[in-house]
């Protein structure tokens, strides 16, 4: 599984929208949703 996949199952497990994950490790909902779709991995 490649870390964008676990990204999102995880947030997703959790019940959690991108933006509350960003919240909660304080970055802007852009980057979760770069991550999840493997743009980016910083």
């Amino acid at each position: 599984m490649i870390l964008a996949d676990k990204i999102s199952e995880l947030r997703r497990a959790r019940g959690w929208s991108q933006e509350e994950l960003a919240d909660r490790i304080n970055v802007t909902r852009q980057s979760v949703s770069k991550w999840e779709s493997g743009v980016s991995q910083s």
